[in-house]
């Protein structure tokens, strides 16, 4: 038996190897990253990597939905609305002897009132500027709704015609409408 070989610090019974001499390489292997950035060498972007599990991003119909969402509710509730409307007013005219014809006159109150549920909604999902644009633009329309309505009720006392109260309601969306145009302008405009 022969005895243990020291190395060093390393002990071991078997005799140490020597190291095979091998051909050096026509080139040395660079590793891909030993060129820094530089006008003189082309550099190219890496491939992307396609994972076939990665889901793709929805189609871009979805975000019309959700962006146009407020505007399509609102007028398929306004088309539902006035197709309630015009036929309710159909059938109280064809019978204008019935009993029934109060409760069909007040059925356009239903889509109304799903209108309003879904201006109430809207109106709390939005930011504070747009909802200060909004209270302002109400404020205006109610105060000047009622100058005119006021002011016209003096002026049928001297002798113009009676104006029916449903007027009263689309004066106050139109003034409404123009001041928040007018706010909004003015918001998006100020310095």
């Amino acid at each position: 038996m022969s005895s243990p070989v020291y190395h060093g610090r390393a002990m071991t019974e078997q005799e140490p190897v020597q190291p095979e001499v091998q051909a050096p390489l026509e080139a040395p292997v660079e590793p891909a990253f030993t060129h820094p950035a530089s006008p003189f060498i082309r550099t190219e972007a890496p491939s992307p990597v396609n994972f076939p599990g990665v889901p793709l991003p929805p189609p871009a119909v979805s975000s019309t939905w959700v962006l146009y969402r407020a505007p399509i509710e609102f007028g398929l509730v306004v088309v539902a609305y006035l197709m309630v409307l015009v036929g309710c007013t159909i059938v109280v005219q064809a019978n204008p002897e019935a009993d029934w014809r109060y409760y069909i006159a007040a059925v356009p109150l239903a889509p109304a009132a799903l209108l309003t549920w879904l201006f109430v909604r809207v109106l709390g999902r939005l930011d504070d500027l747009q909802k200060r644009i909004q209270v302002q633009a109400f404020g205006f329309a109610a105060g000047m709704t009622a100058l005119i309505t006021f002011g016209y009720g003096f002026l049928e006392g001297a002798g113009l015609p009676r104006a029916s109260s449903v007027a009263v309601l689309p004066l106050m969306a139109a003034l409404w409408g123009c001041a928040t145009a007018v706010l909004v302008l003015k918001y998006r405009y100020r310095r």
